[in-house]
């Protein structure tokens, strides 16, 4: 009886140490390479060692803009992945921070059906980068395979916390004299899947996937009053500012459906619709229901396998680095890549009897809305607010010299408190150009100056988000 006790006790200790064992072979590792990456001073201690430490795994600098006029988050992240049979499994966890006092902090699990094929004879497609099949000299080997579409789900929660954002009340016809500033927290607990199911290989990635989520939502308002601008309260009621006064936990359902196809090497084709409900259980005045269309059309100069910083931007330190090791380093090479894109949005919401949409939910134009998606930048951030949105979209992008390019860019867009109003009559105009950066694991940054309102000019800086950890991040809205 003794020995066997010492045998379990034997096997827990050894289990335990090879657990360990693995996460601290990892660690080395990446101390190894941030060592090698970091030994000299010089240009490579600002490109190796910073690219390094910003994505390298399982740990690494999260980094990256919080919601407009909230600052810089600064923090750290944690990565990890393992692989069974049939599912490629990570784990995220970061919390970061500003100077603004804002912060964030969450939790994100993502999981991959990889199934292994079936036996038996199976057909390939293999393009070559014309988007032709192989031709009989060519050796299959030597050409890039199309990525099949896997089933993906991703679970989380978050919780974030905003000391700043701008209120100037309802609809397309607001004026600057009615701005006033809110302070707010939101938890999101829930997850989403991407289920893919047909393919059509004759068009390169017209992949048809159905899309669906559940979310619980808890939001907090409160008053900011340490601003030059009055806080909301102090201007608006609940009937100027719906759920000002309460806000109510929400179960948030959504279905939708994407495609992505990639038409002769040049055109790619990002079609979204979507529906979501909003159900407050405990305030039924506050529930609502919500669609989206979202088509959006990237026309590439030199073709579609030719843009690299284009396929990249997706591709931030969570993805790549449980994945293959090292994220793609910094292109050095001069060539050629660019873009013009056009994107047509279009958000309606609907409620019943006396019910209203809370002002905290609603989507924004102007600057950069809660997500820091850039639309009308010339006005400020969160300018126009309602329940139904229309925006148009026109860009150009392009290389100077490795990651850094240059984009220009051309919104029109409207509000509207009532579904009916929305048109292209009295659209807000704005432009905006600057500098990029994309870089492999890197996001985009961009540095922007917007023109064309008549509220003035609007100068605006942002590192996206995928520094931060978590691609599975649920939108704030």
């Amino acid at each position: 009886m003794r020995w066997s006790a010492v045998l379990v006790l034997w096997m827990a200790s050894s289990l335990a140490l090879a657990q360990e064992s693995k996460l601290n072979a990892e660690l080395r590792r990446e101390g190894e390479r941030v060592s090698d990456a970091c030994d000299t001073f010089g240009l490579k201690l600002f490109t190796g060692c910073a690219y390094t430490l910003f994505t390298d795994h399982p740990l690494h600098i999260a980094a990256g803009s919080m919601p407009p006029q909230n600052g810089f988050g600064l923090g750290g992240a944690f990565v990890w992945s393992t692989n069974t049979k049939n599912w490629r499994m990570s784990w995220d966890a970061d919390a970061t921070g500003s100077f603004s006092g804002a912060w964030r902090a969450g939790g994100y699990m993502q999981l991959i059906h990889t199934p292994h094929p079936k036996k038996g004879p199976v057909k390939v497609v293999l393009p070559t980068t014309s988007g032709e099949g192989p031709k009989n000299d060519e050796k299959p080997e030597a050409v890039p395979r199309f990525t099949h579409p896997y089933t993906v789900i991703n679970l989380y929660a978050q919780t974030i916390s905003l000391n700043k954002l701008n209120y100037f009340g309802l609809g397309n016809d607001t004026t600057l004299a009615g701005a006033s500033v809110f302070g707010m927290s939101q938890t999101i607990v829930g997850g989403n899947v991407i289920k893919p199911v047909f393919e059509w290989p004759a068009i390169r990635g017209l992949n048809l996937s159905l899309l669906g989520e559940v979310n619980g939502r808890f939001v907090d308002i409160r008053g900011d009053h340490g601003q030059s601008v009055p806080s909301i309260e102090t201007l608006y009621t609940d009937a100027t500012a719906p759920g000002l006064s309460s806000q109510p936990g929400f179960v948030q359902l959504g279905e939708g459906l994407r495609i992505k196809p990639v038409i002769a090497d040049h055109l790619e084709l990002n079609y979204l619709g979507k529906f979501q409900q909003f159900f407050a259980p405990s305030d039924s005045h506050s529930s609502f229901l919500r669609w989206t269309v979202d088509l959006d059309h990237t026309f590439y100069l030199y073709g579609h396998t030719n843009t690299a910083p284009k396929s990249t931007a997706g591709s931030g330190p969570d993805e790549c680095g449980p994945a293959a090791e090292t994220c793609p380093q910094i292109p050095r090479t001069r060539n050629l890549n660019g873009s013009i894109g056009v994107r047509l949005m279009l958000s309606e919401s609907m409620t019943s009897g006396t019910s209203a949409v809370p002002f905290y939910v609603q989507q924004t134009l102007g600057g950069s809305d809660i997500n820091s998606a850039l639309a009308l930048g010339s006005y400020q951030d969160y300018r126009f607010r309602a329940p139904n949105l229309l925006l148009l979209q026109e860009n150009f992008e392009h290389s100077i010299w490795g990651p850094f390019g240059v984009k220009f860019m051309a919104d029109q867009g409207r509000v509207a408190l009532i579904r009916g109003d929305l048109g292209f009559s009295h659209m807000k105009h704005s432009f905006a150009g600057g500098l990029t950066l994309r870089a492999g694991g890197f996001p985009i940054v961009s540095l922007m100056f917007a023109w064309g309102g008549p509220e003035g000019h609007h100068n605006i800086g942002n590192v996206n988000t995928s520094l931060l950890g978590g691609s599975s991040r649920p939108p704030l809205d």
